[in-house]
């Protein structure tokens, strides 16, 4: 079913696995669209960190930059997702939620593509893929 927006038209119904850039995370959705990772690293305490934020969540520093990620991460944590009723998600079902430690040091929630989900492990190498100009990650090829 369509949704109706503000002005009353008949459109597509929203979406909910995209943000909507501002001025500040535009550079990140940029990229993305791309086929680059960035992630904000401190020039203060040197650490990094994602989600891009405007300050460093370690040392409250505002000297942070954008940096090119190397794509690589490990598996944390994961959870497969049975049933979803925003849209798109209901169309992916069943999809691999999860969170992944960011090979410079970052933990990132995203999604697992091309995935079995019986054979996933804590510590499973992975690789960044791109899906509609969002990042996703994959395993890595051996």
């Amino acid at each position: 079913m369509d949704a109706t927006s503000s002005d009353g038209t008949r459109g597509e119904p929203p979406r909910h696995d995209r943000p909507e850039p501002d001025a500040f995370t535009r550079p990140y959705w940029e990229a993305a669209a791309g086929g680059r990772l960035l992630l904000r690293r401190c020039g203060s305490c040197g650490r990094a960190h994602h989600y891009p934020r405007e300050f460093c969540p370690h040392c409250w520093s505002e000297d942070v930059t954008w940096e090119r990620a190397t794509g690589r991460a490990t598996l944390y944590t994961w959870s497969v997702v049975h049933r979803n009723d925003l849209p798109p998600f209901g169309d992916r079902v069943p999809y691999v939620a999860a969170v992944v430690d960011l090979a410079e040091g970052p933990r990132m929630m995203t999604e697992l593509v091309a995935a079995d989900p019986g054979t996933l492990g804590a510590g499973q190498e992975l690789e960044v893929a791109f899906r509609e100009g969002v990042p996703v990650f994959r395993p890595a090829p051996r």
